[in-house]
């Protein structure tokens, strides 16, 4: 099936009269469920994302083959304090990843954040999120809206439209974690742990009322809030035995210390936390650069060595050290300097697009900078890959418009084995994420044609 031309059906459906009821009934949709980070609109285009058969499959059958490949890593670091050191962990981290969760894998939810260039199935993964990966619930509550717009109508009649739903995916890891560390089969009390402030906030609800409807207890707490005492884990009355962490470690530890109440009960066995402090492994974006360097090949079999080659871009800490590009050796910051135009700065551990700095739009002087703060701050270097683009329209005063923006491709993965879901944000800027210029969430369909 020609992808371009379900999407042009699509908008060629898209008349002024439908257009203007499909962002009305979005909006309404958006304020009855929440669907807003911060306070900014989830969504502002009209139209889902969309992926064949095969495209979504070919996303899946990548993403395990480099799960299996980031999960032999993971096991070498724990195993090799000498292997551990290239993923730049913290004193506290290294202190915190000896505990041992009480289940067996460190990242139960986890999502990859990609680029796919889909008419020439170039896919690479930029960045593993193994800590507190957003947005399935928003995936799964976007993709109800999006089914029943007006448009769908008649779209729906012409093509199959599957949705890909992730949040029982995140209730199953739960759950499985939950049962491995009790060692029974009761239900968990589950409480949703992070800053009431933070954006995401709405997503915690929805997150909230799905466990409700699964019958399962659930608070969402802020870490503010709970206590730890008589060797019980409360917020308020509500004691906790599971919780579904979506507050990163280091800013938990950053305001509240090694004798936080959650890493004390963490600690002791009083309650199960998913995902465990050892995700803080695989989550540091050092964790590619693991994957892609040539002195750790011999760790993978041949098919996940082609496997990272074709994925996983170029990666390396930020470091005063000889390495190999491509089929040369190549003194590492002085080459970094030179190259700015192709490579990309991150923070070793940072969320947002916080601290990213992209070599061909910022000056020589600025980047040198950057390249100097990122020898004192743990970060990885990174090669630019292809930014995708596709036409999406929205109503902008009344009127149709067409703009083409720059999309991502994130698909979620659970129990570190495998993929189901994916994200897409759009963006009009080469940074993306939901607070970009021109950021959009929408959701991702594998559209097919009626037969």
């Amino acid at each position: 099936m020609a992808l371009r031309a379900a999407i042009g059906v699509y908008h060629d459906l898209l008349t002024g009269d439908l257009a203007a009821a499909c962002q009305a009934q979005l909006d309404d949709q958006m304020q009855r469920r929440g669907l807003f980070f911060g306070e900014r609109p989830l969504c502002t285009v009209l139209r889902p994302r969309f992926l064949t058969p095969r495209q979504y499959r070919f996303l899946q059958t990548r993403g395990r083959v480099i799960l299996r490949a980031l999960h032999k890593i993971f096991r070498r670091a724990v195993a090799d304090a000498a292997f551990r050191a290239q993923f730049g962990l913290t004193e506290w981290e290294e202190a915190l990843i000896r505990h041992d969760p009480g289940f067996r894998d460190p990242t139960p939810t986890s999502r990859f954040d990609s680029f796919f260039v889909t008419e020439r199935e170039e896919l690479r993964f930029t960045e593993y999120n193994g800590e507190t990966p957003a947005a399935p619930a928003y995936n799964d509550v976007l993709s109800e809206v999006f089914l029943g717009l007006p448009v769908m109508r008649e779209f729906l009649r012409r093509y199959e439209v599957r949705p890909l739903p992730a949040r029982h995916n995140v209730l199953h890891v739960l759950l499985d974690a939950y049962r491995q560390w009790a060692g029974r089969g009761d239900p968990p009390r589950i409480a949703i742990l992070d800053w009431r402030e933070v954006p995401t906030y709405s997503e915690f609800v929805l997150f909230e009322q799905y466990f409700h409807s699964q019958g399962l207890e659930c608070v969402i707490a802020d870490p503010r809030e709970v206590e730890y005492r008589h060797g019980r884990l409360v917020a308020g009355d509500f004691v906790i035995t599971l919780i579904y962490k979506r507050v990163l470690i280091s800013e938990l530890i950053g305001r509240g210390g090694v004798d936080h109440p959650v890493v004390r009960a963490v600690r002791d066995g009083a309650v199960c936390m998913v995902n465990p402090f050892r995700c803080k492994i695989l989550h540091k974006k050092a964790s590619l650069a693991v994957l892609s360097d040539a002195r750790n090949a011999g760790l993978f079999t041949a098919a996940e060595r082609a496997a990272i080659e074709a994925h996983i871009p170029w990666t390396r800490r930020v470091e005063e050290r000889r390495t190999r590009y491509r089929s040369r050796t190549v003194d590492l910051v002085p080459f970094i300097l030179k190259h700015r135009e192709q490579l990309v700065l991150k923070p070793n551990d940072e969320y947002g697009g916080k601290g990213v700095v992209l070599g061909w739009q910022t000056g020589a002087q600025a980047w040198e900078r950057a390249v100097r703060s990122a020898l004192v701050e743990p970060a990885i270097v990174q090669e630019r890959v292809t930014l995708p683009s596709e036409p999406y329209p929205s109503l902008v005063d009344g009127r149709l418009e067409m703009m083409d923006r720059m999309l991502d491709t994130d698909p979620f993965a659970f129990h570190g084995t495998h993929v189901d879901g994916c994200l897409t944000r759009l963006s009009t800027e080469a940074l993306l994420n939901v607070t970009a210029g021109g950021g959009s969430t929408v959701p991702t369909f594998v559209v097919e044609t009626r037969r």
